[in-house]
């Protein structure tokens, strides 16, 4: 009896997966499918398979983004601030962390209680105070993301650093090296699983970021999110180029996964363990 009830429950259990399994794919679905249709078949239904494959839509979006140069200031501004935030982030929480006085302890609750402050309220100031140092541009992007990205960032390397024994610094500095060759040789390395994870969260998020690339960045500079609005107008909608572009636009994403998957899959499990 026991076990026909542990059949019924996995069975159960198989069926919620299966349908939601297809959930999650279904905007896939969609995107790749409709992708190959023209707009009017688009409009005529949008589950149906294309009844002709049209492949000029790819072409003509390709284009239209300029992708090459799309991906190449997405990767560019998304790779230096991850980099940028991994680097400051975990400098800034090894500081706070070995650091136990009343002032880290201040400054380290300012750090948590930035999360909480929303964009679009220091958008204008923020806008307007880099705009005076000429600074709306890639670089001046890139340092506004250091200071979105790095409230939470901290907040998990601090976190992290509360699990490695102070006795490995006192090692390091007993056998002659400075504070930050103990950070740099020793704490770092430690530090791989959270750093995935912080790379991965931050990687989301900017990459798929429009609104602060809008406001900072010129048409020359434009990342892949930015030039997908090319394809929405005040009176029309390109939905067969608009998702062709999403389509081609997700490529490179896939293939960097498929490069980093090992990595970023021993980070997290390491980082979950710990």
């Amino acid at each position: 009896m026991k076990k026909n009830q542990e059949k019924r429950n996995k069975v159960i259990i198989e069926i919620l997966g299966i349908l939601l399994g297809l959930l999650w794919i279904s905007p896939f679905y969609l995107m790749i499918v409709n992708a190959f249709k023209t707009k009017r078949e688009i409009f005529e239904g949008v589950l149906g398979v294309p009844a002709k494959v049209v492949f000029d839509n790819f072409v003509q979006a390709f284009n239209d983004l300029d992708f090459l140069k799309s991906l190449f200031n997405s990767v560019l501004i998304t790779g230096m601030s991850i980099a940028i935030i991994i680097l400051f982030s975990s400098m800034a929480g090894y500081a706070l962390a070995r650091n136990k006085s009343k002032l880290s302890g201040f400054i380290f609750f300012i750090f948590v209680a930035a999360m909480l402050i929303p964009f679009q309220s220091v958008m204008i100031p923020l806008v307007s105070i880099f705009g005076q140092a000429n600074m709306l541009n890639g670089a001046g992007l890139i340092f506004m993301y250091l200071g979105f990205g790095c409230s939470l960032s901290i907040f998990l390397y601090h976190g992290a650093l509360a699990g490695i024994s102070k006795s490995l610094d006192e090692a390091a500095i007993i056998d002659g090296a400075s504070r930050f060759q103990t950070f740099w040789y020793i704490i770092f390395p430690l530090l791989k699983p959270i750093s995935v994870t912080v790379g991965i969260l931050n990687t989301i998020w900017i990459w798929n970021d429009y609104l602060l690339p809008s406001l900072v960045l010129s048409e020359n500079n434009a990342t892949i999110p930015l030039k997908m609005f090319y394809f929405f107008g005040q009176y029309t909608k390109q939905w067969h180029l608009a998702l062709a572009g999403l389509t081609i636009a997700i490529i490179p994403v896939i293939i960097g996964y498929f490069f980093a998957q090992k990595q970023i899959i021993n980070g997290v499990s390491e980082g979950a363990v710990k």
